[in-house]
């Protein structure tokens, strides 16, 4: 009887417990987002339908050697393991705002008094509130991680691109080098022709003969170490494409493809600054610290809590409201977390500016690279090698004609050789230079990057130490 007792007043009351759990659920099983995570969702969003549309992985575009140099960087993009980390840790601190921004999860209660028998049964529903300028700043400190998270997925994928662009100028110039070496192997064999000749009437002696051999041995050794060298280098192109030890080797562009870059010199270091991912991303720390300022002044304000019981066993069913509130009382503790969030902020300033500063570095010393690069070349291409080649001409003539010894032969072949190396040097430094500037310090993604056409709005723009000098 007394079960049934029990369970009679568990029946009533459940049609008012009903109504308390309507009430509390119905407008809040669902939060309402804020602008900040409004922005980054569609942000992800946009990323997601390039990189992983339908949550798989996108349509790689098939490599031969006939495909672009453009294809190739897409298939790395979208294949290399390091960029799906980034993307991942990405997506992942795009949740997080949810997370900040929300309630915490109710909590039901159950109380009973025992007499040797229950005397008193007392469901209820609790919930804590924090103050709901806490929840917003939350979010906001969230999404600026999330921002931050962004540049890095984007570092990645201009990481990529670089890795994948590197290593196909240092395969493409290496079969250069190989060309330049073996032709020069054709130019010895022809000059110890001609030293076997002279030694047989008597003009010279085998010793012109064997130095043309000894050359051509050097020479031979070095072609084999070049053609072995694309071994390491052919890995580290499989590497760049993200492929598994398992998977086969990839081919390798038959064509040749250079950087397109505007190199003015002002116009590419302001493009720098308005979207380098590793400057934007110190610029959402930023954001994120001062926020973090906003977030710490809140601990002055208190949190509640709320909730509602009903004797369910009491005739009529009688309810408790109940109501706590935190006291922030502990005044150091919350000028703590005030100066603690305020270090943050000026840690972050100084780490934007280093960076600033590195940035401007970099960006002269490789805008030298170029420069002198294309000065080399001009001088190799225009003075030197067709100089050189004039002379290897009047050496040879010369030896011919008994008018100079072989040693001279031979060094206006060296010469000519080693002008045709740094010639070959020059050239690939300097597209190394152009992929380095376009890609790492100016920050601009190839056609097809899983990456935002502009870059996300950080709200307003990064605060700047009154000590801060612009490059």
């Amino acid at each position: 009887m007394k079960i049934s007792f029990q369970l009679e007043c568990w029946r009533r009351s459940l049609p008012w417990l009903g109504l308390a759990l309507a009430g509390l659920f119905l407008a809040g099983c669902k939060g309402v987002p804020t602008k900040s995570e409004r922005q980054s969702r569609a942000d992800l969003k946009a990323v997601t339908q390039v990189y992983r549309p339908g949550d798989r992985k996108a349509t790689l575009p098939t490599l031969d050697t006939n495909a672009t140099l453009g294809a190739f960087l897409t298939y790395a993009m979208l294949n290399q393991p390091r960029v799906e980390a980034a993307y991942y840790d990405y997506a992942s601190a795009v949740e997080r705002i949810t997370l900040e921004r929300s309630l915490p999860d109710p909590r039901l209660t159950l109380e009973l008094d025992i007499q040797e028998v229950v005397t008193t049964v007392v469901p209820g529903l609790m919930t804590d509130l924090p103050w709901v300028k806490k929840l917003r700043i939350r979010a906001d400190v969230a999404s600026a991680e999330s921002q931050a998270k962004y540049y890095g997925f984007e570092t990645a994928v201009l990481q990529t691109a670089f890795d994948v662009k590197r290593t196909y100028y240092i395969l493409h110039f290496l079969d250069e080098r190989i060309r330049i070496n073996r032709e020069t192997l054709g130019l010895l064999a022809e000059l110890e022709k001609s030293a076997r000749a002279q030694n047989e009437v008597g003009k010279v002696t085998l010793q012109d003969v064997y130095r043309a051999q000894i050359e051509q041995d050097q020479l031979t050794t070095e072609v084999a170490n070049l053609e072995d060298s694309r071994n390491p280098l052919l890995a580290q192109f499989k590497g760049a494409l993200g492929l598994t030890r398992d998977q086969a080797d990839p081919p390798v562009p038959a064509g040749f493809e250079t950087t397109p870059l505007d190199l003015n010199a002002d116009d590419l270091l302001a493009a720098a600054f308005a979207r380098n991912p590793r400057l934007k991303a110190m610029e959402a720390d930023v954001r994120m610290a001062e926020t973090g300022i906003r977030l710490a002044r809140t601990s002055k304000l208190p949190d509640f809590n709320v909730g509602i019981e009903a004797d369910a066993k009491a005739s009529p069913v009688m309810t408790r409201p109940t109501l706590g509130v935190t006291l922030p009382i502990w005044r150091d503790k919350i000028a703590a977390q005030i100066a603690a969030a305020q270090a943050n902020k000026r840690a972050a300033e100084a780490r934007l500016t280093s960076e600033q500063v590195m940035l401007t570095v970099d960006f002269a010393m490789k805008a030298y690279d170029y420069r002198e690069a294309t000065r080399t070349l001009a001088l190799l291409q225009n003075q030197l090698i067709p100089k050189a080649r004039k002379s290897l001409e009047i050496a040879r003539s010369g030896y011919l004609s008994g008018q100079i010894e072989f040693f001279n032969l031979i060094d206006a072949e060296r010469t000519l050789l080693n002008f045709q190396l740094s010639e070959v040097e020059a050239r690939t430094r300097r597209e190394i230079v152009l992929a380095e500037l376009s890609l790492m310090i100016a920050g601009v993604p190839p056609t097809g990057a899983p990456a935002l056409a502009s870059p996300p709005d950080l709200s307003s723009p990064a605060p700047k130490r009154s000590d801060q000098h612009q490059p």
